[in-house]
C-alpha cells in the first residue's frame, strides 16, 4: 500500500541519517498500546526482512496501572502477529499509583525507565526504540523554548548513562496523521493511557495551537523539522558560537566607556 510505502521510506531515511540500527543489533520495541509504537513495530518488522543489514525485533510493554482498556486484545493481535512480546507488570509503579495518586509525570517517568531497563537487559537487546513521532519533536522543540528557556527538543539517537543502550526515535520524520491511517488500516487494537487523555496539559494546549497554524500552513511540521537539522549558530545568542572578536572589529559604532 502507498502508506506502508511512505512509512518505510520516512523510517528508512532516519535510519540511515542518524546510524540508529546497525549489523547484529537486537532492537526492543517500546509499545506504549498506542498507534504509533504499534506503527513503529510494524515498519521494523518489514525492514528486518529488507535491510541490507542483519537485525532481530522485539517488543515488550511495561503495566503502570493507567491503561484505559484491557490489554489481552493487543497481546493476541500480536502472538497472531508471530511478535515476542513481553508483558510486565511493574509492582513499584503500581504501588506508586496507590499510594501517590497525583504523582507527577517525571516521578511516573522515573519509574518506567527503570523497568525499561530491567526488561530490556532480560531480552537481551542493545537497542531501545521509542515511538516519539515529528509531532512530539516538534513539541518538545516548543515547549522547552517556551518553558525551560533552552532550545533544544528530543534526541533522535542517544545512549543510556553507562552507554549499555542505545535509544532511537526512527519516527521523527513520521507525522501522526500517518500513524493513525496505518494503525486503522492495520487494525491494530489501540489501548489508550489516561495520561494522553488529560486535557489542559501543556501539552494539550501545543498540540491545539499546532493544529490551528496548521490550517492555513499545512507543512508547519515539516519546516520546524528542517529546521532543526538546519542550525544557523550565527543568528542565535549563545556566545558559545559566536565569533565575537570579529563582531567587535566590525562594529559600526564607537564603544563608549565612562571617563
Amino acid at each position: 500500500m502507498e502508506l506502508e510505502k511512505t512509512l518505510l521510506r520516512k523510517v528508512g531515511e532516519a535510519i540511515h541519517r542518524f546510524k540508529m540500527i546497525r549489523d547484529g543489533d537486537r532492537v526492543a520495541v517500546a509499545l506504549s498500546g498506542g498507534k504509533d509504537s504499534a506503527t513503529l513495530l510494524e515498519v521494523l518488522l518489514l525492514l528486518a526482512k529488507r535491510a541490507p543489514i542483519e537485525f532481530t525485533v522485539c517488543a515488550f510493554t511495561v503495566e503502570q496501572g493507567k491503561f484505559l482498556r484491557p490489554i489481552e486484545p493487543l497481546g493476541a493481535y500480536l502472538k497472531e502477529r508471530g511478535v515476542a512480546w513481553t508483558y510486565h507488570r511493574d509492582a513499584p509503579s503500581l504501588r506508586l499509583l496507590e499510594e501517590q495518586p497525583e504523582h507527577g509525570c517525571d516521578l511516573c517517568s522515573r519509574y518506567r525507565r527503570r523497568a525499561v531497563y530491567e526488561i530490556v537487559h532480560e531480552l537481551g537487546a542493545n537497542v531501545i526504540a521509542f515511538g516519539h513521532t515529528a509531532d512530539d519533536f516538534c513539541e518538545a522543540l516548543l515547549r522547552n523554548t517556551m518553558f525551560t528557556g533552552k532550545l533544544s527538543a528530543l534526541p533522535a539517537v542517544t545512549h543510556s548513562r553507562d552507554r549499555e543502550y542505545r535509544l532511537i526515535r526512527p519516527l521523527v520524520f513520521v507525522t501522526e496523521d500517518l500513524t493513525r491511517a496505518y494503525a486503522e488500516a492495520r487494525g491494530v487494537p489501540v489501548v489508550p493511557c489516561g495520561c494522553s487523555q488529560r486535557t489542559g496539559t501543556v501539552r494539550r494546549a501545543l498540540r491545539d495551537l499546532f493544529g490551528e497554524i496548521e490550517k492555513q500552513n499545512p507543512h508547519l511540521k515539516e519546516n520546524i523539522l528542517s529546521a532543526m537539522g538546519n542550525v544557523d549558530t550565527g543568528r542565535l545568542l549563545d556566545p558559545r558560537y559566536l565569533d565575537l572578536e570579529q563582531a567587535e572589529k566590525r562594529e559600526v559604532f564607537p564603544i563608549i566607556t565612562e571617563g
